[in-house]
C-alpha cells in the first residue's frame, strides 16, 4: 500500500478523527497511488493514523475511510458501513412517516463523498470524491444486496466532482426509473423528478421543518418563497392553511407545484402561483401593503465559498427585512440558510439586523435544523449546513 506522510505538527485534526487531509499538510507521498486508491496516512514519525482515499487533484488530498490501520478497505468494509448507516435510519424507515429517506450521508456515516437517498423503490446515489468513484460499483452492488428489488439512478452532477478532477456523471444504473417518483411525507404526497430535480430530486433535509410549518398553518395566509416544488406550501394546505402564495422563478418548478397540488386534491382557489424573483416580489408586496400570517424563506445556497460570505449576508438580510415587514401582528417567519459558510451565530445576527431595519420587535421561538437522517458526526462539524429560525413578530 502506498503511503502519504504528513508534515510535523499537521496531524492534530486526524488525532481528533477529522476525516480530511489537506494538500498543504502533506510532506511527501511514497509510491505513485492513483486517484481513489487507498493509502496509509502517516505522521512525520511514520506512525500510521488511518487509511484514506487518495485524490491528487483536490485540495482535500485524502479522505479517511478508517482510523484503524489494520482495517481492510474491501467489499466487506463497504457492506458493513452501509448496513450500519441503514440501521441508524431504521426507526424512520419503519415509522410510516415517509418512504423517502437519506440512507447515507457521506463523512457522517464514515463513507466520504457518498450520498444515498431512497425514494420508495428508487435509490439515487451521488459519488462526489475520487474514493467514492473508485468504489462505485461495489457500493451499488452492496446496496442492492441490502435493499432488495430497487432501481438505481446516479446524480453525480455537482461541482464537487470537478474539484476532485472527475467529470460530472448522471444517468440510470439499474432498473426502471419512472419519469416522476411518488413519495409520501407526514400524510402529504409529492412527485419527484430524480433526473433533473435539485440535489437528488427533493429536499429531504427539510422534512421536520415542513411538519413544523404545517402544524401551525391552519386558517393562516401563508407565503412560500423560493418554493421550488412547493414542499412547505403544499404541506401547509393539506393541514388546513387558508391560502398559500408560492413565489418561485422556475417555470418547471411551478409545473411541479401544480402537479403536487393536484396530487393532494387541493382547491386551487386557495393558492396563488407567482413566477418571479423573490427579492423583486417581496418589494412589490411591500408596496402593495400585502400581509401574511406565516412566511417561509428557504433560499438556495447564497455562499458557495468563504469569499462570498459578505455578499450572501447582504442577501439574507434583505429578504428577511422585507419578509418581516409583510408579517401581520403576531405572525411568524420561518427563515433558513443552507450555506455551510454562514454559521448559526452569524445567521441570527443577520436576521436581527433585518428586524432592526424593518422596525419590528421580533422573538426567536424555535431553532430549526436538518432532519435526523442527515446526522452531524461530532468529528465532522462541516456536516451541519442547514439552520433555521422561527421568529414571531410583536402583537403590537
Amino acid at each position: 500500500m502506498h503511503s502519504l506522510f504528513l508534515k510535523p505538527g499537521r496531524d492534530k485534526s486526524l488525532k481528533r478523527r477529522h476525516p480530511w487531509v489537506f494538500s498543504g499538510a502533506v510532506s511527501h507521498v511514497k509510491g505513485e497511488p492513483g486517484p481513489g486508491e487507498t493509502v496509509r496516512v502517516l505522521d512525520s514519525n511514520g506512525q500510521c493514523m488511518g487509511l484514506a482515499a487518495y485524490s491528487p487533484k483536490s485540495q482535500i488530498v485524502a479522505r479517511v475511510w478508517s482510523f484503524d490501520c489494520n482495517q481492510s478497505i474491501d467489499e466487506a468494509f463497504f457492506r458493513a458501513r452501509l448496513q450500519h448507516a441503514i440501521d441508524r435510519r431504521r426507526s424512520l424507515l419503519d415509522s410510516g412517516v415517509t418512504n423517502a429517506v437519506r440512507l447515507v450521508f457521506s463523512e457522517s456515516d464514515g463513507l466520504p463523498g457518498i450520498i444515498v437517498d431512497r425514494y420508495g423503490d428508487v435509490v439515487v446515489c451521488q459519488f462526489l470524491s475520487a474514493g467514492a468513484e473508485q468504489w462505485k460499483k461495489t457500493v451499488v452492488a452492496e446496496l442492492g444486496n441490502l435493499l432488495g428489488d430497487v432501481a438505481f439512478y446516479e446524480r453525480s452532477d455537482t461541482a464537487a466532482r470537478e474539484k476532485e478532477g472527475l467529470e460530472k456523471a448522471a444517468g440510470p444504473i439499474s432498473g426502471e426509473i419512472p419519469n416522476l417518483v411518488k413519495l409520501t411525507e407526514n400524510g402529504v404526497r409529492f412527485q419527484v423528478d430524480v433526473r433533473n430535480g435539485h440535489k437528488t430530486g427533493f429536499y429531504l433535509d427539510q422534512r421536520d421543518n415542513r411538519a413544523a410549518v404545517s402544524a401551525i398553518a391552519k386558517d393562516k395566509d401563508v407565503l412560500d418563497c423560493f418554493a421550488y416544488q412547493g414542499g412547505f406550501g403544499v404541506s401547509a394546505l393539506v393541514k388546513g392553511a387558508k391560502s398559500v402564495t408560492f413565489v418561485e422563478t422556475s417555470d418547471d418548478a411551478q409545473k411541479t407545484i401544480s402537479r403536487n397540488l393536484a396530487l393532494n386534491e387541493i382547491d386551487t382557489d386557495r393558492t396563488e402561483q407567482i413566477t418571479d424573483d423573490v427579492f423583486k416580489r417581496l418589494r412589490l408586496f411591500r408596496d402593495q401593503d400585502r400581509g401574511f400570517d406565516l412566511i417561509v424563506l428557504d433560499p438556495p445556497k447564497f455562499a458557495e465559498s468563504h469569499a462570498q460570505i459578505n455578499k450572501a449576508s447582504r442577501g439574507y438580510k434583505d429578504i428577511n427585512r422585507l419578509a418581516l415587514k409583510l408579517l401581520r401582528p403576531g405572525g411568524r417567519l420561518f427563515t433558513f440558510s443552507c450555506s455551510g459558510h454562514i454559521k448559526p451565530e452569524l445567521f441570527q445576527k443577520i436576521v436581527a439586523d433585518g428586524a432592526l431595519d424593518a422596525r419590528r420587535d421580533v422573538w426567536i421561538e424555535q431553532r430549526l435544523d436538518q432532519a435526523a437522517d442527515h446526522p452531524v458526526a461530532l468529528n465532522y462539524p462541516e456536516a451541519h449546513y442547514l439552520k433555521g429560525l422561527v421568529c414571531r413578530v410583536d402583537e403590537e
